[in-house]
């Protein structure tokens, strides 16, 4: 996104006091960590009991079932949350108040925290866990327990917020409605790409290289591609170069009621 994109005299119009919600932010944090921890203590309970034999009726019950409710139900959520962002944008973008739009960038950087949160628990616990899963135990399919709560299970979740923050800022916020964000677009494709990466991988260790070590070229793609998430950095560079032509505005005008 060029300077010129981000630089917009704002209108000063406006009488409510400046104010921003933190429940719904306060909501996902709590409520994702309590899903990644039962789904962490499931994969404990059930990996190696009910999660050693792709054929076996015990896994269908406990795995394949549990497959089969997350890609409708979190693709599913996905799709409804952007459809009703585009729906619900600002017609008349250009013409929001500087409260607005301020707001509008916080609201935003919850959307980017709670993204990277999510990127957190997949690349750390559940990542290291499937490489941990392939070195111990022999892959027999595809869907394995560590796969099945990875691959279907923590990266749509973060998908589901890393979309959701580009349709956001794009449907609320001036300066990325005019303009789309080279970083945010890396930041939020390079994660998203390592689903089809997912297929390469998969092909490649039932016909090329079927060892588990982390440094076979077949893993190159989820260490790039991971590395994406990085441009958040200069995502968040824009917004706070915003945040200082805002925050004078703003506050200038609460107190000026006061």
């Amino acid at each position: 996104m060029s300077d010129a994109a981000l630089d917009r005299t704002p209108n000063v119009t406006g009488t409510k006091t400046f104010s921003i919600n933190y429940g719904l932010f306060a909501f996902a944090i709590v409520a994702l960590t309590i899903l990644y921890i039962c789904a962490r203590l499931y994969q404990q309970a059930f990996g190696f009991s009910m999660g050693l034999d792709a054929s076996s009726p015990e896994f269908g019950e406990y795995w394949m079932t549990l497959f089969k409710i997350e890609l409708p139900v979190l693709y599913g959520a996905g799709a409804l949350c952007w459809t009703y962002l585009f729906l619900t944008r600002d017609k008349n973008i250009e013409a929001i108040t500087p409260e607005v739009e301020l707001r509008s960038y916080f609201y935003l950087t919850m959307w980017l925290v709670v993204y990277s949160f999510c990127i957190f628990w997949t690349g750390s616990f559940f990542a290291d866990g499937d490489g941990v899963w392939h070195q111990t135990t022999l892959r027999d399919t595809p869907f394995t327990p560590s796969h099945i709560i990875l691959f279907y299970a923590t990266i749509p979740i973060y998908l589901f917020f890393g979309v959701g923050s580009f349709v956001y800022a794009m449907t609320r916020i001036p300066a990325f409605c005019r303009g789309i964000s080279l970083m945010h677009v890396f930041a939020v494709v390079g994660p998203f790409l390592i689903l089809p990466n997912l297929g390469f991988n998969e092909w490649g260790h039932a016909y090329w290289l079927t060892e588990e070590i982390f440094s076979h070229p077949l893993h190159w793609g989820f260490v790039v591609l991971g590395w994406c998430a990085l441009a958040l950095a200069g995502v968040l560079m824009q917004i706070v170069g915003r945040f200082r032509e805002l925050v004078p505005i703003v506050f200038k005008q609460d107190a000026a009621r006061a």
